[in-house]
């Protein structure tokens, strides 16, 4: 009961969270002029027309000298109607300015977008967790000697890193000097077929060598406590070895912190991945994001606002969750 309770109390400050951020994020969206330039070969009076459509001008009139004038639609109005349109008929808006997807469903955009994205980032958990556990582990048990100050180096330098960094170096090194991988992921749509895994590569390796750093960090600090605790000298003085003693409660007790890290790292890393995709031209949802900002879209950049908002926020929710479900001595919300 007092994790229902928890749990429907954690999802409606979530909620109320996203819709502040929501808010807000759209009323300074509105605040910035109206992109109303007809792109070459498109006619001036169709993007008016569009945009009122939309809701967003009204009173379009034609000066003489080929200036259009309209009034803006209030910013509550413009707001109940953006609202009203997605909750009735799962309406996110059209591409007003982004010339590639000009007049196209945003919200079909996003879905065709989305798999690359996703995948990336399930590729580099699956190489990520086992690798940073086990490096975390070894340093643990190895602690003070010499791998354990190697993997702390190691660490060091990724944390130290900045992402950009990594994937710029990765591409240099392992796609332009050896040639192992393409320089840029393959545009073919078949996302399971070797070429497009290949050329995944070079991008999951930037993504998950700093994911490889945290675990690694979170997994040492953790076990590391865990080893010097009292239960751990009862357990070998009942007879088990110092393997048994390991594994079967050193581990077990420290993955009640170290297994939601890894979930909250698989959610939030979705957002993080905006600068991967842009330098390895993955034709995910980050370079639909950035590339909204550029031809100052804001219907696809609201909707893709929202997204990364949600995904963070359910990354902090869900971390906060696992803990109940993983450990039963602890009880979330309980007073």
């Amino acid at each position: 009961m007092y994790m229902f309770k928890y749990v429907m109390k954690r999802l409606g400050l979530m909620l109320f969270t996203f819709f502040i951020i929501f808010t807000m994020c759209f009323v300074l969206i509105k605040l910035l002029p109206i992109p109303t330039n007809a792109l070459p070969g498109q006619d001036p009076e169709i993007v008016m027309r569009t945009l009122e459509g939309r809701g967003w001008i009204t009173n379009i009139q034609e000066g003489k000298n080929g200036v259009w004038t309209y009034d803006r639609v209030p910013i509550l109005v413009q707001y109940v109607d953006y609202f009203k349109r997605i909750i009735t008929r799962g309406d996110f808006g059209i591409a007003t300015t982004y010339g590639e997807y000009l007049n196209m469903n945003i919200w079909d955009v996003f879905k065709s977008h989305l798999p690359p994205t996703i995948l990336i980032n399930i590729y580099s958990t699956l190489i990520g967790v086992p690798i940073g556990l086990g490096l975390g582990i070894l340093a643990a048990l190895k602690k003070n000697k010499l791998p354990d100050q190697l993997i702390n180096i190691f660490i060091i330098l990724l944390i130290s890193v900045p992402s950009i960094v990594r994937a710029l170096i990765l591409q240099y090194g392992l796609c332009f000097k050896l040639g192992w991988f393409p320089l840029t992921m393959s545009i073919s749509n078949d996302y399971f077929s070797w070429e497009v895994f290949r050329s995944m590569i070079p991008a999951v390796f930037a993504l998950c060598l700093g994911s490889i750093a945290g675990y690694a960090r979170y997994t040492r600090a953790e076990l590391s406590e865990v080893l010097t605790g009292e239960f751990m000298l009862l357990a070998r003085t009942k007879g088990l070895t110092k393997r048994q003693s390991i594994f079967r409660h050193a581990l077990r007790n420290s993955m009640v912190v170290i297994f939601p890290s890894i979930l909250s790292e698989f959610i939030s890393v979705l957002s993080g991945s905006l600068i991967i995709e842009k330098i390895f031209a993955i034709n995910g949802v980050g370079g639909l994001y950035l590339n909204s900002i550029t031809f100052q879209d804001y219907d696809f950049f609201m909707m893709l606002s929202g997204f990364y908002t949600l995904v963070s926020l359910v990354a902090g929710i869900v971390t906060d969750i696992s803990y109940g479900f993983i450990d039963p001595r602890i009880r979330m919300g309980a007073k």
